[in-house]
């Protein structure tokens, strides 16, 4: 496929796109690209890497081997995402410690539009494909309820987030930033990489080589997991279409109580920095919420989450019409 200059700047912004829906836990970046057409490019070239690429290089010179693996096309949008989670994360940081109800509305508004836009997908309803949505709305929300088993600080158990996570990036409906809330290890993930960027800007390198560590930590468990995962996802999406969308509405569906914005706290941790952070929640009605439930502004974001995803929608049909 030819492509200019500005195709590949275009292709950033749509990374960029992506790495915005990984930093929140709402919508995917595997639904940003399949709303902006190139989900299946992406899950071509991540199939194409592998050890191969060294024969075509030995043999044909780099030019072949990096046009075997549509790198430009990697490296545009890759970069886009990387740009994106490290200027969002300080951002996101903030508003989880400041206005965390409009936060997650925001999150919340972003998921039920994800849900609907995801089930639209289904073309063929039958008992198999609602039996699906149930069982995964089922069992997704248990999860919710679940204590995370690990310390999100443990070594292994970074590997472990990091290898789970990178489904969101194969897999349109699945959030990676979500995998993370759910398995207690996103406010990790979000000091990581705020910690990588702050040690690089004061030259503190023992807050730079502790980021380092966890953040190499969680980019091995999502290299593994792309490989591992990327093959199996294809297929499935390819030739189970339905019921695997049927799976992910589910999933989704069942997820809508882990970003409930009024949350009763149950039990506390201490997190590596010294800080006392949530370890297990509940979800409340606001009308029961402790504090200023900010009810008319959440609401407010709430709508503004699904607006986001509906003009993302509209924007992909007008695409694939073009």
């Amino acid at each position: 496929m030819q492509r200019r200059f500005l195709d590949y700047v275009v292709i950033a912004f749509k990374g960029i796109a992506m790495g915005a829906a990984d930093v929140v836990p709402g919508v995917s970046g595997g639904t940003i690209a399949f709303i902006s057409g190139i989900y299946e490019e992406l899950i071509e070239s991540i199939d194409n890497l592998n050890f191969g690429v060294f024969k075509v290089w030995k043999q044909q010179g780099f030019k072949s081997a990096w046009t075997s693996i549509n790198g430009t096309f990697l490296l545009a949008l890759f970069s886009g995402i990387a740009i994106s989670i490290l200027s969002l994360a300080k951002l996101i940081k903030w508003l989880l410690h400041n206005e965390p109800i409009l936060l997650w509305a925001f999150f919340f508004g972003l998921v039920l539009a994800s849900i609907l836009y995801i089930a639209k997908q289904i073309k063929t309803w039958s008992a198999k494909i609602i039996i699906a949505i149930i069982a995964t709305s089922i069992l997704s929300y248990f999860i919710t309820l679940a204590e995370p088993f690990a310390s999100p600080d443990s070594p292994f158990y970074l590997l472990f987030c990091g290898f789970i996570a990178i489904i969101a990036m194969i897999l349109p409906g699945v959030s990676g930033a979500f995998i993370l809330l759910i398995l207690g290890a996103y406010q990790t993930a979000i000091d990581t990489v705020n910690n990588l960027r702050d040690g690089i800007m004061t030259g503190n390198m023992e807050v730079f080589k502790d980021a380092l560590f966890k953040f190499v930590l969680l980019g091995i468990g999502a290299v593994i997991g792309l490989k591992v995962f990327s093959k199996a996802l294809n297929w499935m999406f390819k030739h189970q279409k339905n019921l695997t969308l049927a799976i992910l509405t589910g999933f989704m569906i069942g997820s809508l109580n882990k970003i409930w914005p009024w949350k009763k706290v149950l039990k506390t941790r201490i997190n590596s920095e010294g800080e006392e952070v949530t370890l297990l929640d509940k979800s409340v009605l606001p009308s029961t919420y402790d504090g200023d439930n900010q009810i008319a502004l959440a609401i407010v974001f709430i709508i503004i989450g699904i607006a986001a995803i509906l003009i993302l929608e509209y924007f992909g049909r007008r695409k694939n019409k073009a």
